[in-house]
C-alpha cells in the first residue's frame, strides 16, 4: 500500500477488529494512534506488539461519545504530530433486545456510541485535513445496517445511518481533496463470535456463500486499501467485506 499521509487515529483499537486495524495500518508505515475507552491493558498490548515489528504507535484514552473529549483529543495528535492524515472511526456498542421491549434510552445509547462518536471523528478530522488539502476516513458500519436484523433495530439503525452519514460528509469534502468510504463487515471471528455456540455458528455459516467467517485481517486490509493512494479516486462509497453475503 501507498500512503502520502503519515499518521492515522483508529477508535475502539484496544481489541477486535480495531486492534487489527491497528496493526495493519502500522505495519504499512503509519503512526497509529490507538484510542481505547476502558481497555488501556489491552491498548498497550497492542502499541507494545506494533513497536516490537518495527512499527510507530500512540495510545490515546478517551470515549467517542464525548464530545468535548474527541475534540481535545484531535488536537493533542495534531500539537503532536503536526497533522491527523487519516481517521477509522470503529469503536460501537450493541445493546441488543426486541423492538417491543426496547426503551428510547437503549436506542440512544447505542445511537450515541456508534452514530453520533462518528459524525464526531468525521467532522474534527475534516477540519484538520482541510489545511493540507488532503486527508482519508474510513467508518466502520456493519452488513446490519444495509439488511436489517431482528433484535438490534438501534445497532442497525447507527449503522445505516453511518453508511448515508459518509455519503454526505464525502460530498462535502470532495473539493477540499478528503475522502470518505465505509467498510460493512459481515461475520467476522472475534471475542464476540467465539462465544457463540457451535449451533449458532452454523445457522450464520449457512447464509454466508463462502461458508466460513472472516477474519479481522481482511477487513483491516480492506480498510487500508480505501485510506491509501490506490484508492485516491474513491469517495462515497461501501466495501462490502461479508462472503458474499448481501450481494445486491
Amino acid at each position: 500500500m501507498k500512503f502520502s499521509g503519515k499518521n492515522v487515529l483508529v477508535t475502539g483499537a484496544s481489541r477486535g477488529i480495531g486492534a487489527q486495524i491497528a496493526k495493519t495500518l502500522a505495519g504499512f508505515g503509519l503512526k497509529v494512534w490507538i484510542n481505547y475507552r476502558s481497555g488501556a491493558v489491552e491498548a498497550d498490548a497492542v502499541k507494545d506488539e506494533i513497536e516490537a515489528n518495527g512499527g510507530t504507535a500512540a495510545v490515546i484514552g478517551f470515549d467517542v461519545s464525548d464530545e468535548a473529549a474527541f475534540v481535545d483529543a484531535v488536537k493533542t495528535i495534531v500539537a503532536s504530530d503536526g497533522e491527523l492524515s487519516y481517521m477509522v472511526n470503529n469503536a460501537g456498542i450493541t445493546n441488543d433486545k426486541l423492538a417491543l421491549r426496547m426503551k428510547v434510552d437503549d436506542f440512544l445509547s447505542v445511537i450515541n456510541a456508534n452514530l453520533t462518536s462518528s459524525f464526531i471523528g468525521c467532522r474534527e478530522s475534516m477540519k484538520v485535513m482541510r489545511k493540507k488539502k488532503f486527508g482519508a476516513v474510513v467508518n466502520i458500519a456493519s452488513i446490519v445496517g444495509e439488511t436489517g436484523n431482528g433484535g438490534q433495530t438501534n445497532y442497525a439503525a447507527s449503522k445505516g445511518g453511518a453508511i448515508a452519514m459518509t455519503k454526505s460528509f464525502a460530498i462535502e469534502a470532495a473539493t477540499s481533496g478528503i475522502r470518505f468510504n465505509t467498510v460493512t463487515p459481515g461475520f467476522i471471528a472475534t471475542e464476540m463470535t467465539e462465544v457463540l455456540s457451535d449451533e449458532v455458528k452454523e445457522s450464520f455459516t449457512s447464509k454466508i456463500p463462502m461458508k466460513r467467517f472472516g477474519n479481522p485481517n481482511e477487513v483491516a486490509e480492506a480498510v487500508a486499501f480505501l485510506l491509501s493512494d490506490y484508492a485516491s479516486y474513491i469517495t462515497g462509497e461501501t466495501l462490502k467485506v461479508n462472503g458474499g453475503m448481501n450481494m445486491a
